[in-house]
């Protein structure tokens, strides 16, 4: 199993693999066999919040393309439950404060998966693994 950020869901889900490194693309292709790939559920917010901003542009409603995302088979939606939600806020060591990127760190924490992301911000942080 691993665990997609959110630009990572993005660029892979609109078919913008170049903007992927070559470790990220093959972790996903190494899950979209016969392995899982985990979303927070705070990625749909972050979406819709990025589409409602201007800051990304679909080609269909936020709702179509989460569910659409959602019928890929490999794809797990990971509900935002109160441990991910208390574990958030208290993550181990200096972690910044933006919530989100919180909630896909305790989510890639709760899981034991590997988080795929280009977030420098996450890269460096030490208590969860990332790839890119």
């Amino acid at each position: 199993m691993i665990v997609l950020d959110t630009h990572a869901l993005v660029w892979w889900a609109n078919g913008d693999e170049s903007q992927l490194s070559p470790a990220a693309l093959k972790a996903i292709s190494a899950h979209t066999g016969d392995g899982e790939i985990a979303i927070s559920s705070i990625t749909a917010w972050e979406i819709a919040m990025l589409v409602e901003r201007g800051r990304l542009a679909l080609t269909m409603s936020v709702s179509q393309w989460l569910n659409t995302v959602n019928q890929i088979t490999q794809i797990r939606f990971i509900p935002i439950d109160n441990r991910i939600a208390v574990d958030s806020t208290q993550l181990p060591g200096e972690f910044h404060k933006d919530p989100a990127d919180r909630m896909i760190v305790a989510t890639s924490r709760g899981l034991s998966a590997p988080l795929i992301t280009a977030d420098r911000k996450i890269l460096d942080y030490p208590h969860v693994k990332s790839i890119w």
